[in-house]
C-alpha cells in the first residue's frame, strides 16, 4: 500500500471508531448505565492502557518526572477534558446519537473564536480568508440554533404529509442540544491548552497517559457528588460492559494515537476534515439498525454546521501552506551558504601544493 494513502485510511479508522462509540455509548444509555459511570469506566480503561506504553516510553528517554507548573496546567486541561466528555455523554442521553456527532463539527468554529480572542489567531478585515473564517463560524452556530431548537417532522416517515415544516424541539432535546453545546466548547479548550503543554512541557503520549489518570479521579469525583447510590455503578448487561471497553480502548487510546500521527503527518486542516464522515455513518447506522428518528431540523442543522465548518477549513488552507512552505527556505538557504563557503575555500587553495 502507498504511503500517501495511509494518513487518508488512519483517519477514516478513527471516524469509524467515534461513530461506533457513540451508538455503542447510547445502546448503553438506553440500558441504563449513567453517562457519568460511562466517562469514568472509558477513562480508567484508557488509563490501564496507555500507562505501560507511556511508562517503556518515558523510560527509554531518561524522563519521569514534571515541575509544578507542568502539574498545575496537566491537571486543569484533565479537568476540562473530564467537563466536555461528561457534558458529550450527558447531551447524548437526552438527544440523539447523529445529533451528537453533528454537533462535533461546531468544535473547529468555537476553535477559531477562541484563538482570535487569545490573540493566537489573526483576522483581518480587508482579507477575504479572514472574513470567510467568520462567516463560517457564523454559519456553523445557526446551524447548531437550528438543531437545537427546531426539530421539525420525521423523514422517511408517512407522517411527514400534513406535518409543519418546523416543528419546537422537546424540552429535553433542547437541554440535551446545550448539553453538546458546552461539550464542544470545553473540547475547543481542551486544545487550545493542550497545544501549549505539548510544546513546552510533554510529549503527546505522556499528556495523554497523565490526561486520563487525572481525569478517571476527577471524573470518579463528580458522579460521587452527583450519584451517590452504588447501584449506579454495577453493569446489567453485555452492552454496557462492550461500550466501556471499546470506549476505553478504541474510542481513547487507538484513536488518539492515530490522530496524532496523522496530524503529525499531514497537519491538523487534513484531519479535521474528515470530521463530517462521522456524522454520516452514525446517522445511517443510527436510523437502520437502532431506529432512531431523522427529523428534518437536524437534516437541516447538520447541512449548515458541515457547510460552515468547511468555509473554516477553507479559509485555513493557505495558513497552513505558508507554514510548510517556510521549512523548505529555510533548508534551502543554509545548502545555498554552504557551497558558496565551500567554493571559496576551494579558490583559496593553491593550484599545486609543494
Amino acid at each position: 500500500m502507498s504511503e500517501e494513502y495511509k494518513p487518508a485510511l488512519a483517519m477514516v479508522a478513527v471516524q469509524f471508531n467515534y461513530a461506533a462509540m457513540a451508538l455503542l455509548a447510547k445502546a448503553a444509555f438506553t440500558k441504563g448505565m449513567s453517562p457519568m459511570v460511562f466517562v469514568v469506566y472509558r477513562q480508567a480503561i484508557a488509563s490501564l492502557v496507555l500507562a505501560p506504553i507511556s511508562f517503556v516510553a518515558t523510560r527509554s528517554r531518561g524522563q519521569f518526572g514534571m515541575g509544578v507548573r507542568a502539574f498545575g496546567l496537566v491537571f486543569l486541561v484533565s479537568l476540562v477534558s473530564a467537563l466536555s466528555q461528561l457534558l458529550y455523554y450527558q447531551g447524548l442521553e437526552f438527544a440523539s446519537s447523529s445529533m451528537a456527532t453533528a454537533m462535533n463539527n461546531l468544535t473547529p468554529s468555537i476553535t477559531f473564536v477562541m484563538a482570535a480572542s487569545l490573540g493566537l489567531e489573526k483576522v483581518e478585515l480587508r482579507s477575504m480568508r479572514s472574513m470567510a473564517k467568520v462567516l463560517g463560524t457564523l454559519i456553523c452556530v445557526a446551524g447548531a440554533i437550528t438543531m437545537a431548537f427546531f426539530k421539525g417532522p420525521r423523514l422517511l416517515a408517512m407522517e411527514l404529509i400534513g406535518h409543519m415544516m418546523l416543528q419546537s424541539a422537546s424540552n429535553k432535546w433542547i437541554i440535551g442540544s446545550l448539553f453538546l453545546i458546552g461539550s464542544s466548547i470545553c473540547w475547543s479548550g481542551w486544545l487550545i491548552m493542550q497545544g501549549s503543554i505539548c510544546e513546552n512541557y510533554l510529549d503527546p503520549l505522556s499528556l495523554s497517559t497523565w490526561m486520563c489518570c487525572i481525569s478517571t479521579i476527577q471524573s470518579a469525583i463528580f458522579t460521587f457528588l452527583l450519584q451517590p447510590s452504588l447501584s449506579a455503578w454495577k453493569m446489567t448487561s453485555l452492552i454496557e460492559l462492550f461500550s466501556c471497553l471499546f470506549a476505553g480502548i478504541f474510542g481513547s487510546a487507538v484513536t488518539y494515537y492515530l490522530q496524532s500521527w496523522c496530524i503529525s503527518v499531514k497537519g491538523p486542516l487534513f484531519s479535521a476534515l474528515f470530521n463530517p464522515l462521522c456524522t454520516v455513518i452514525t446517522t445511517i447506522v443510527a436510523c437502520i439498525f437502532l431506529h432512531e428518528q431523522l427529523h428534518l431540523g437536524s437534516l437541516i442543522g447538520a447541512v449548515t454546521v458541515v457547510s460552515g465548518l468547511y468555509l473554516v477549513l477553507w479559509s485555513k488552507a493557505e495558513d497552513y501552506e505558508i507554514k510548510s512552505k517556510i521549512p523548505q527556505i529555510a533548508a534551502y538557504d543554509k545548502i545555498t551558504v554552504a557551497v558558496e563557503a565551500k567554493v571559496e575555500d576551494d579558490l583559496r587553495k593553491p593550484l599545486i601544493e609543494g
